[in-house]
Order: C-alpha cells, then sequence, then structure tokens
C-alpha cells in the first residue's frame, strides 16, 4: 500500500470522529434554547392540551440524549429533521447551499489569484518598491472588514443613486449560470470581489514569506548558479514548495469564508444560508438554525480532508509523512 493511499485513510477514517463531535457540539449547544417548539407551532392561542399533544407526537419530552441518537440516525440518512411550520430543512438546505458555496469558491478564487500575483511580486522584489507598496496594500486589505467592502461596493458601483449603476444593489432572484452567463457574472461580482479583498490581504503576506525563504535556500542559488534561468527555478521548483504554508492557511480560511459568505448574503439579500439562517433566528425556529450549521461545519470538514490530500500534490515529500 502506497503512503499516499494510508495518508487518504487516515484522514478519511478520521472525518466520522470530527463529524460526530461537530454535530455533538451543534446539538448541545442548539439544545440551550428556550424557545418552545410547540408554542412557536402552534401559537400563543394555543390550549395546554394541544401543546402537550404537539410535544408528545413529535417527541419533545424524550431525554436530551436519546433525542440526539435519534436525530443522528436521520442525519446519517440525509433527514436534517423540518421546521416548526413542518417544512423539511433538507429541501431548504438543498435550494440554499449551493448559492453559498458557489460564492464561497468564486470569493475564495479571486482571493487566491490575487494573493498569488501580489505575493510573488513582492517576494522577487524584496524590499524594493513593489514590495513596499504590496505589503501597505495586503495590511490594508487585512484590516478591511468584508461588510463594509460590500457596502461601499453597493455605494459606489451598484444601481441605485450616486452609484454608477454596474450592477445590481439587491438580488431578488438568483441567475444560474447556465441560464444567463452575463446576468450570473453581474450578479456575483460585487458579493465575490468583497469576500476576495480581505483573503487576498492575509495570503498576499503569507505567499511572500514562503516565497522568501524558499528563494534563500541553497538549491536556488545552486540552481540559478549553473545556469538555470531564475524565472525556471521558481516555476518549477520554488513555486510549489512555497505553496505548503498557503495551502494550510487556505484550508483554515475556507470556514472563515463560509461565515463572511452568510454575511454577504444578508447585505445584499441573496437567497442562500445566510438568509435561512437569518429566517431561523427572526422565527426563532432552533431546527432551521442547527441544520445549517451543521450542514456548514460538515463542509468545513470535507474541506479541509481535500485540502490535506493537495499537500501530496503540491509536494510529494508529505507522502512519506
Amino acid at each position: 500500500m502506497s503512503n499516499f493511499i494510508r495518508l487518504l485513510l487516515r484522514r478519511v477514517l478520521a472525518m466520522p470522529i470530527m463529524v460526530l463531535g461537530a454535530t455533538l457540539l451543534v446539538f448541545l449547544v442548539m439544545s440551550l434554547s428556550t424557545a418552545d417548539p410547540a408554542r412557536l407551532a402552534l401559537g400563543e392561542s394555543a390550549t395546554p392540551e394541544a401543546l402537550e399533544n404537539y410535544r408528545e407526537r413529535f417527541n419533545l419530552n424524550d431525554p436530551l440524549l436519546v433525542k440526539y441518537v435519534r436525530y443522528l440516525g436521520g442525519l446519517v440518512q440525509g433527514d436534517l429533521g423540518e421546521s416548526f411550520t413542518g417544512v423539511p430543512i433538507g429541501e431548504m438546505v438543498a435550494r440554499s447551499f449551493p448559492i453559498t458555496l458557489q460564492l464561497t469558491f468564486i470569493g475564495l478564487f479571486l482571493g487566491v489569484i490575487i494573493a498569488l500575483v501580489l505575493g510573488i511580486i513582492a517576494a522577487l522584489f524584496r524590499d524594493k518598491w513593489p514590495d513596499q507598496v504590496i505589503r501597505f496594500v495586503s495590511i490594508a486589505s487585512l484590516a478591511t472588514p468584508s461588510f463594509w467592502l460590500a457596502l461601499l461596493f453597493i455605494q459606489w458601483f451598484a444601481n441605485i443613486p450616486g452609484g454608477l449603476g454596474w450592477f445590481p444593489a439587491v438580488i431578488t432572484n438568483w441567475i444560474n449560470f447556465s441560464d444567463d452567463p452575463a446576468g450570473y457574472i453581474n450578479q456575483v461580482t460585487l458579493p465575490a470581489v468583497g469576500m476576495a479583498i480581505p483573503l487576498s490581504g492575509s495570503l498576499t503576506r503569507v505567499v511572500r514569506t514562503a516565497m522568501v525563504e524558499e528563494l534563500d535556500r541553497d538549491y536556488v542559488r545552486t540552481a540559478i548558479g549553473a545556469g538555470i534561468p531564475k524565472h525556471i527555478v521558481v516555476a518549477r521548483n520554488v513555486l510549489r514548495n512555497a505553496l505548503i504554508t498557503p495551502l494550510t492557511v487556505l484550508g483554515l480560511r475556507v470556514g472563515y469564508m463560509m461565515g463572511g459568505a452568510v454575511v454577504i448574503e444578508m447585505i445584499f439579500n441573496i437567497q442562500g444560508m445566510g438568509n435561512l439562517i437569518f429566517q431561523g433566528i427572526m422565527r426563532n425556529d432552533v431546527n432551521i438554525v442547527q441544520g445549517v450549521t451543521i450542514t456548514i461545519a460538515l463542509a468545513f470538514i470535507i474541506i479541509n480532508l481535500v485540502v490535506d490530500l493537495l499537500y501530496v500534490l503540491v509536494n510529494p515529500r508529505i507522502r512519506s509523512i
């Protein structure tokens, strides 16, 4: 069995433990809510008998452990339960989660491209004026909240009074890329860029540091001294080895990006997971909040597994770990 297969098996075998821990934590936190599902479902005018019948029907009087095991059994089958109004949460998530994923990964892609370009330029022109400018820009980007950027973009570029009118300020109907590519790009530009800039600020500094450390290694000086052009050494060796640290940081940032997407969705009225969790909070519907939180937690775990495996593709030395 190859080292890569063993690495993959270790990560896959660890996933159930992480998933169990995430679901248990979310379930316990949500159980602390003082909301009464029966009262929320039947209204304030419901009689005590009707409320008790509702609790018995939906097993709300069962011990916490029994409810968790039942919930976990449904989760294994893909059942996230129902909202207090009787709508399956799985259907809500199935409509909203793809939108959040699209925003997250478009913002991630833009942020990574910006960070790679700026980080490499800063490392190659170390301590010169391009490096100084890029470091200033990266610090400014890192210190800028994505929601504030989104509000500025709406004020400057959206179709509101005083804006340039290039992009929509509010997205009332989500457009799929397959239906209208131009409309799709138009609607995701401001949210995605607002998410990408803070990410690029932090990632640029990581890329620059990793590139500088790699450029100072002996094999780089030896290769250049042997007559190999510097750009070939950088492209074939330095960049590949330097990507290990940025990949580590990127894997952790994906979770923050998904959380940032939730906030951005609220600003642009995008019908994603942010809108869904907001509805759950406003209705005091613990089941919706719990379903959304667990879905994002599971996605974070899976994405980090993928990032772990990407280490192997970037640097084969990881396979021996």
